[in-house]
């Protein structure tokens, strides 16, 4: 009996009947009882708050982060890290089971800090929560204050601490939860009234792109900034191999992290992804706070530049001015490939904003935008975007929908590309359109974290890649009339 033979279908499905719903999903009737759903959600464009939390964790030097949780959902996280960067990403979990949703964590958290610190041996511990102990309502103030109690870790060994339940809110959320946390721990007590560390601090957000963490350093060396960029994850998800395995590397330094509280200015250049904790820096922080969107494109780091040199009497390099000038000559070099051209977006908050900003410029039009964890006041930034452009009209904005809803928006309103991560490659299949990967997670292609997206280097990075790919697309369809040598 061969295996074909051996299967035995529960329901047999016409392939009439298979071709005929192939062909609804597609249509416009099909669309409209897609939008009207409330209850379900289909490939969701965000992850959730504990994945957040642990890329915040690996931000810092010598920090262990710790799931108090299941060990499945610690594995996702990691694996999904793993995938993304192609790095290891070490972490523990305290491994609750049935036992610990009928009697609670306690003992779990207790007995996993113990190893971890015998074991590991962590400068620091940061711990979030997955789905299990916020369902049952651990409490995690009074859990780690008896496990300091019961000289399970030292009282003063830093262990910051957020609620990240997964079912609400997103990675972003996460990421803005535990960042705090860590700055509310390392800087208790370090405020010293009238010291200036005459330093700049950055929070880059939830940025899963180690080349826009160099870059953002590179620049500021450029313009002689002294700087703390808080959770710095470059060395942690990028370092070299040199045969050492290294469990931390690299992290902003613990002790820089502890002083940023006494900068001359902290700079949030992700506003969603931070929100929390920068409104806790403007009551706790000595020093200017600045918030401003992530700097795609060239207007983008205009601002950023033009406000760094401001708040430190530092004038703007001209090998910045240079790169300014290069970026504007390989925009007017090849805005013909891509001007004018529909493209769907999808992401994370700050990154929209980016893509939105940056195709504005090239004369491209953002025609659907989509956010799975989105606010209206995102909305009301995305259209004043658009309203500020003769390309944004007909443009419109999806708030809270999947990508699902977007495959719908494909099929029915077709663009010439979609920017995204690789969830969106069946839709872009089904489509018959490129998926540009920018953002998180980007499983299926390699080295694309390593390429910077902010500043004008990232502006023309975007622009290169963008504009290539259209011109593979003419060369592949053409006939063997038009395959040229110039484009």
């Amino acid at each position: 009996m061969t295996a074909e033979a051996a299967v035995k279908y529960v329901t047999e499905i016409p392939e009439e009947e298979v071709s005929r719903v192939s062909e609804w999903i597609n249509s416009e009737e099909y669309k409209e009882k897609n939008f009207a759903r409330q209850a379900l959600v289909i490939n969701p464009a965000h992850a959730c708050q504990p994945l957040g939390a642990e890329l915040a964790a690996h931000g810092f030097e010598g920090t262990l982060p710790f799931v108090h949780g299941s060990q499945g959902c610690a594995s996702y996280y990691r694996s999904t890290f793993n995938r993304h960067f192609r790095e290891p990403a070490p972490a523990v979990s305290d491994s609750m089971t049935e036992d610990g949703a009928v009697f609670g964590g306690q003992n779990n958290l207790h007995e996993g800090l113990e190893n971890a610190y015998t074991i590991y041996k962590p400068k620091m511990m940061a711990i979030f929560t997955s789905c299990m102990p916020e369902v049952i309502g651990d409490d995690l103030t009074a859990f780690i204050k008896n496990a300091r109690n019961k000289g399970i870790v030292p009282q003063d060994y830093p262990l910051p601490y957020a609620n990240t339940p997964s079912f609400n809110g997103s990675h972003v959320h996460g990421y803005d939860a535990m960042l705090l946390s860590i700055l509310q721990t390392l800087t208790e007590g370090k405020k010293i009234e009238g010291r200036c560390t005459g330093k700049l601090n950055l929070i880059a957000g939830f940025d899963a792109n180690t080349g826009n963490y160099r870059e953002y350093k590179r620049i500021l060396k450029e313009i002689g900034i002294p700087s703390t960029l808080l959770a710095d994850i470059s060395e942690s998800f990028d370092s070299p191999l040199d045969g050492t395995y290294r469990a931390y590397p690299g992290g902003t330094p613990l002790e820089d992290a502890a002083d940023s509280v006494n900068g001359k200015v902290t700079l949030t250049v992700a506003p969603y992804a931070s929100a929390k904790t920068f409104n806790w820096i403007k009551d706790n922080f000595s020093g200017k706070h600045i918030s401003m969107p992530t700097p795609f494109g060239v207007e983008k780091t205009d601002q950023l530049l033009m406000t760094l040199a401001r708040e430190f009497g530092k004038p703007i390099p001209e090998s910045l001015k240079a790169e300014r000038g290069r970026a504007v000559d390989a925009m007017t070099d090849a805005h013909q490939y891509i001007h004018g051209k529909k493209f769907a977006l999808y992401g994370d908050p700050d990154y929209l904003i980016g893509y939105v900003t940056f195709l504005l410029e090239m004369g491209a039009r953002p025609y659907h935008i989509l956010c799975s964890k989105g606010t209206k006041k995102l909305e009301k930034e995305l259209q004043a975007l658009l309203d500020g452009s003769p390309y944004g009209a007909g443009c419109k904005i999806y708030i809270n929908k999947d990508l699902w809803h977007m495959r719908s928006l494909l099929m029915t309103d077709p663009v010439d590309a979609v920017i995204g991560d690789t969830h969106g490659k069946f839709m872009a299949r089904d489509a018959k359109v490129p998926l540009f990967r920018f953002g998180f997670p980007i499983f299926d292609r390699v080295n694309l974290h390593r390429m910077p997206l902010i500043g004008y280097q990232g502006a023309i990075n975007m622009l290169t890649t963008i504009c290539n790919k259209f011109i593979d697309i003419r060369d592949e369809t053409c006939d063997d009339r038009n395959f040229e040598m110039m484009r």
